[in-house]
């Protein structure tokens, strides 16, 4: 019997140990808890304050106070990357020339050239986008004097426009939708390339952009990588100051070229041919080769690139 009362005694003693053992370490993993979420609050906290230092394409360093959230582009082209990446309740406005998609209707319209400060200043954007050449340095000093950043963005290949579209995602904490963009648009573009990395017969694109003085896309355009892309080459093979410079009749029939974009024939025979007859000695005019692309296709460095590549691919090889 003293056997049974002793080890009656003694059987609470462990469980009262293991309660207290357990209920130290919970104690301990909810302070561990505490003081790693307080760690993160702080640290977040003191990224607020210091806020986000972003470079873009020209190598401008740019500081924001936040991660924007009211946007908008100073250039079609930005405008419609914006559409495709960002949530449209964060883009603010849109230029006189923005018509796609739909939706930029929506928004109301800034004067971008000339820049409309007061209108900018009253929208209160976070930060706007756009492209080299497309808006004045001094513009965009003035109004980081105000307190907008501007971020440039320039593109000399197709690359270069899939790596603005993955750069607008993240600083608009939007990479998952823009990298699979750009990785959908990159796979077309490989495909396209691989169809045509093999031909021979590289045929000689001259693309105008106005008739008088004569004005043409240049060899450091965006248009270039896009005919390399399919087998063919910008018969402009100097390299002008100027990404449109103005050539003489003399020039272009040197160059000769197998295509010519810019227009109808129709339209160009009125327009161009019958100005400057003597061009109707190239091989574009004596085979027919003369084609008009779509403006806000080819004109646009956006996430309608492949669309344009396809357009090309049409008038190329028909």
């Amino acid at each position: 019997m003293r056997k049974f009362t002793k080890i009656s005694r003694a059987g609470p003693a462990p469980m009262k140990n293991k309660t207290i053992v357990y209920t130290l370490h919970l104690l301990c993993f909810i302070v561990a808890g505490l003081t790693i979420v307080g760690c993160q609050q702080k640290q977040e906290q003191a990224g607020q304050e210091q806020g986000i230092t972003i470079t873009d394409d020209l190598g401008r360093e740019l500081h924001l106070a936040k991660q924007p959230e009211r946007v908008f582009g100073f250039t079609s082209a930005m405008t419609e990357m914006l559409f495709a990446i960002v949530d449209t309740a964060n883009i603010i406005a849109r230029t006189p020339d923005c018509d796609y998609p739909a939706a930029v209707y929506t928004k109301p319209v800034v004067s971008n050239y000339p820049v409309d400060l007061e209108q900018v200043l009253a929208l209160k954007p976070d930060l706007i986008f756009t492209s080299e050449g497309m808006t004045p340095l001094d513009d965009a000093a003035r109004l980081e004097e105000l307190g907008i950043p501007v971020y440039y963005q320039k593109y000399r290949t197709v690359e270069d426009v899939l790596k603005g579209i993955e750069d607008i995602g993240r600083i608009m904490g939007r990479e998952q939708v823009a990298n699979h963009l750009a990785d959908s648009l990159r796979k077309e573009v490989k495909q396209l390339e691989a169809n045509y990395k093999n031909h021979q017969n590289k045929l000689q694109v001259l693309t105008i952009t106005w008739t008088d003085p004569i004005y043409v896309y240049g060899k450091n355009t965006l248009l270039t990588d896009k005919l390399r892309i399919l087998g063919a080459e910008n018969a402009v093979k100097e390299t002008f100051d100027q990404p449109y410079p103005a050539l003489t009749r003399e020039y272009i029939l040197k160059l000769n070229p197998d295509v010519l974009m810019g227009g109808t024939k129709e339209k160009l025979e009125q327009t161009f041919f019958s100005q400057y007859p003597e061009l109707r000695k190239i091989k574009a005019y004596q085979t027919n080769r003369i084609y008009a692309p779509t403006g806000n296709l080819i004109e646009r460095p956006g996430p309608r690139i492949v669309e344009s590549i396809r357009e090309l691919e049409g008038f190329l090889y028909p």
